[in-house]
């Protein structure tokens, strides 16, 4: 290139092209061009075809339904050939949706010839500080940047809108498969879904990303491994000779990571890094809750904590807070009402918090109204509320979900037993929330469906010692194990009220429990136990001069004694639980007395008396609204009175004894009228429909009363 001289009149440096000259590439001239000149300009070569997809790692196990399942989810799309499929691949951090859908691509790659693109979307990257380094979920512009010049298309729109119109017309023919892994939401998602109908597009994210739905999109949750994956996956990452001779530590490791593909690949490759570490003493670094994340971190690898750390970085304030509650809480599941209890806040609240952590799959949805943690989520979750809530706020969560279930349960003994006497009750935090039930038969099915968490929510009073709600617990929970005869549970249960009633100093409450823990020690037929509970209950009793619990303990005496055969010795004690109660006018213990009076009368093959008993005792009970009890009398009746010959009257009673335990779902004494319905059809000649009533009452008392279920399959 050249210039005039400064003087202007100085000569000029020629710069000319002439001739037949050609160039290829950008050329620039400064002067003159003349002659037949041609510039050109070569297009610049094909980009090879696109095939991002991450590697599959060797230690890849199983998910043989899980690639089964995505197969079907693409070939339904195949058969509707309209739109391009879109299927969403969710689950909790660490469960392996990358390297699953990663393999499954793989597979199909045939299926897409015009190549495989793969953007991560950081979806699980807490947004930085809005003047500090770029940082948070990726920028859809920036991911269209990358596919469309991995596709030849070097001039790209600035302007998001422009670059998925191009993206979408590039795309409009070919065949090909996007992987869009970590994505964040739904916004983040479409303006990268290709155009026309023979591409894939497949998103991995620890979101549910239901709004995807408005966009046709399938889902897939990615569920934890199987304990044989579990197993086979650890073996392969230690090294079979490693731990062939381990196997049960083996298994032990495996459950303790839950099934969760990362927490496994962790284990094995800390075992590996101690090569002579033995597999026990790694299960034994796992056991601990406290421990159990910090054990599972390798150097220089993304660890479960870290997953973790991640998903929750991104939740919101109050979700956040909700999570940290959740964690503290020593339940299975979850419901709304606990979620509302825990936070003390409404259930449209909670609703909403839940529905926040489920589309974050922190939670999983299991049934109606019900979620969980996966168990290293749930220790995340308490690892957070301890470092990130005071001792203070951290009790407080859990006394307001052991007052509400309290408050629930009373409320079902109250519906279930309202001629019971009820101990008074102590909240700490009380409850504006509204029971889950209306009726007798909602309340059963409530205490037997959280049987398991009223339980661990006693056990959680009697660590922190909350005597008061312990044994209050207890007493609440009476109609569940009357009713339902969960027998261990009710012998677990009044261990611990009656170790929480004596250190509570309550001796009102404790001669409860030695009462009602009785009754079930001897309905599961130890009968010495209960014998020796009745025992230390009578002499409170009448220590305190209480009549009703000194009756109460009488006529316990005399049960073990009648259903020991010592019929004998039965009718003393039951005697006087009569006349200690008709002294101090408590109509409803005479008739359950007199009920007990007429099982003996039976046994001793006097129906006459026991229809006498049962007669009278039905009578009271239906006076002094107890139509449980009244049930049973009725049943017994009914059964006496087929003794006496009158099969007809004896069976139409015990069928209307049976349509009232059906209807308020206590499954024991369902059991027992059929077994009395079997025997009556047996006396009467009627064998098959004897047959019929029998194993219909062996099928409950399977759930019910084993020990009945083994004396009926051998009689």
């Amino acid at each position: 290139m050249s210039a005039a001289g400064q003087d202007g009149g100085a000569s000029r440096s020629r710069n000319s092209i002439g001739g037949s000259a050609r160039f290829n590439g950008p050329t620039v001239q400064a002067r003159d061009i003349h002659g037949g000149v041609r510039i050109e300009s070569a297009p610049p070569p094909p980009p090879p075809t696109p095939r991002q997809l991450l590697p599959v790692p060797a230690h890849f196990t199983d998910r043989q339904d899980e690639l089964a399942a995505l197969d079907r989810l693409l070939a339904r799309h195949a058969d509707a050939g309209s739109t391009q499929p879109l299927i969403v691949v969710n689950g909790p951090a660490g469960i392996g949706k990358t390297t699953l859908v990663s393999r499954w691509l793989r597979r199909h790659r045939s299926d897409f010839p015009d190549g495989q693109l793969y953007a991560d979307l950081r979806g699980h990257v807490a947004h930085g500080p809005a003047d500090g380094p770029a940082d948070g979920p990726a920028d859809p512009g920036d991911v269209l940047g990358r596919f469309l010049r991995s596709l030849g298309a070097w001039a790209v729109p600035v302007e998001l809108a422009e670059a998925a119109s191009l993206w979408r017309s590039v795309t409009t023919d070919l065949r090909m498969a996007v992987m869009l892994d970590n994505a964040f939401s739904a916004a983040q998602i479409r303006p990268l879904l290709p155009g026309g109908p023979g591409g894939l597009v497949v998103v991995t994210s620890r979101h549910r990303l239901t709004g995807l739905r408005l966009d046709g999109a399938e889902f897939h949750r990615l569920r934890a491994l199987g304990p044989d994956a579990g197993m086979e996956l650890f073996i392969r990452g230690a090294g079979e000779d490693r731990v062939s001779d381990q196997l049960p530590a083996v298994r032990q490791v495996v459950d303790l990571c839950a099934g969760l593909p990362l927490a496994v690949c962790l284990a094995s490759a800390r075992l590996a890094a101690r090569p002579r570490q033995p597999v026990a003493a790694l299960a034994d670094a796992l056991t601990p809750d406290a421990g159990r994340l910090a054990a599972l971190e390798v150097e220089g690898e993304a660890t479960v904590r870290k997953a973790l750390d991640a998903s929750y970085a991104v939740l919101g304030p109050e979700a956040a807070r909700t999570y940290r509650a959740l964690g503290l809480l020593p339940l299975p599941d979850f419901d709304v009402r606990t979620v509302a209890a825990a936070c003390a806040e409404s259930l449209e609240w909670a609703e909403h918090r839940l529905d926040e952590l489920v589309e974050a799959n922190v939670l999983e949805e299991i049934g109606p109204d019900t979620v969980r943690f996966h168990d290293l989520v749930r220790v995340h979750a308490h690892d957070r509320a301890t470092a990130t809530d005071t001792e203070a706020d951290r009790e407080r969560v859990l006394r307001r979900v052991a007052d509400w279930y309290l408050k629930t349960a009373t409320e079902a003994q109250r519906r279930i037993t309202p001629a019971q006497l009820t101990l008074p009750r102590d909240y700490a935090h009380p409850s504006r929330l509204t029971v889950p039930f209306t009726d007798e038969a909602g309340a059963l099915r409530w205490l037997d469906d959280r049987r398991a968490h009223l339980m661990a929510v006693l056990r959680l009073a009697a660590e922190r010692d909350w005597h008061a709600t312990a044994w209050q617990l207890v007493d609440a929970m009476w109609p569940l194990f009357l009713r339902l005869r969960h027998y261990d549970l009710w012998i677990e249960a009044h261990r611990i009220g009656l170790e929480a009633a004596r250190r509570d100093g309550h001796r009102e409450a404790e001669r409860q429990m030695l009462n009602s823990g009785a009754i079930g020690l001897s309905a599961a037929r130890r009968l010495d136990d209960a014998a020796e509970w009745y025992t230390a209950s009578l002499r409170a009793a009448q220590e305190a001069g209480d009549a009703r619990d000194e009756g109460q303990a009488l006529l316990g005496l005399g049960g073990c004694h009648y259903e020991a055969g010592r019929y004998a010795e039965a009718v003393p004690y039951l005697n006087r639980a009569v006349t200690t109660w008709e002294e101090c006018g408590y109509r409803r213990g005479v008739a359950l007395a007199r009920v007990v009076l007429g099982e003996v009368a039976l046994a001793r093959r006097d129906p006459e008396r026991a229809v006498a008993c049962f007669a009278r005792a039905r009578t009271e009970l239906l006076a002094v609204s107890d139509p449980h009890d009244a049930a049973r009398a009725l049943a017994f009746l009914g059964r006496a009175r087929a003794r006496t010959g009158d099969h007809e009257t004896g069976t139409a009673q015990l069928a209307q004894a049976l349509a009232v335990f059906t209807a308020s779902g206590a499954v024991h004494w369902q059991a027992r009228t059929l077994e009395m319905l079997g025997d009556t059809a047996r006396e009467r000649g009627e064998d098959p429909a004897a047959d019929d009533f029998h194993r219909r009452a062996l099928a409950l008392y399977e759930t019910t009363s084993p020990a009945d279920a083994r004396r009926m399959r051998g009689s």
